[in-house]
């Protein structure tokens, strides 16, 4: 699947709930369900072919430099926080995606970081967004065991990073000379 095609189909899903596409702490957050039934439309080969690619998209954001922003944000930087902080970094579309990827601190700009910067809510990560696709895998074919073997054949092969890139951080989440030095826009928002 071409990169423009797998974003048009998180685009898609975007375009269908609105203005609610940004926040994930929603109760009755639309986005997910939107997402499995555009995905449900897909052959299962696509959807496949959808979710190897989403593997890659996240990995392109595992980097040192968005973990502390994830960290600066959300309140933590554990393995599986930061994983679901770039699932909900995917979910908000190629621009936002790409924008964060290339510079962590232009998550300052985001409506939803200034809320949850004033404590007034909001969320950017989801857990999991790889179940959202198994759901809708087993929407269409009734069970989900063909698409973890196809999905771990096509990753066994492909070449994943061990450890974030970039320039490694001194690892002390509460050091805000580095958080102001490096992140200066977000440290602004959550130090001030």
């Amino acid at each position: 699947m071409h990169i423009n095609e797998w974003w048009g189909l998180v685009e898609r899903a975007r375009a269908a709930v609105g203005d609610r596409a940004d926040d994930r702490e929603l109760a009755d957050d639309p986005l997910p369900e939107a997402l499995v039934d555009v995905l449900a439309g897909l052959e299962p080969a696509e959807i496949v072919d959808f979710y190897v690619k989403y593997v890659e998209v996240e990995d392109s954001a595992y980097q040192y430099s968005l973990c502390m922003a994830a960290y600066l944000i959300e309140g933590s930087y554990s393995n599986d926080g930061f994983r679901d902080f770039r699932g909900g970094l995917i979910l908000l579309g190629r621009d936002t995606f790409s924008r964060a990827v290339e510079n962590p601190d232009f998550l300052a700009d985001l409506p939803t970081v200034t809320r949850m910067s004033r404590e007034e809510g909001g969320w950017i990560g989801y857990e999991c967004v790889s179940y959202l696709i198994s759901d809708a895998y087993q929407r269409i074919q009734g069970e989900t065991d063909s698409l973890d073997t196809a999905v771990e054949t096509a990753l066994r092969g492909m070449a994943r990073p061990d450890k974030p890139r970039g320039e490694e951080w001194n690892w002390d989440p509460e050091d805000e000379e580095q958080m102001r030095r490096r992140l200066p826009r977000l440290a602004a928002l959550f130090f001030d």
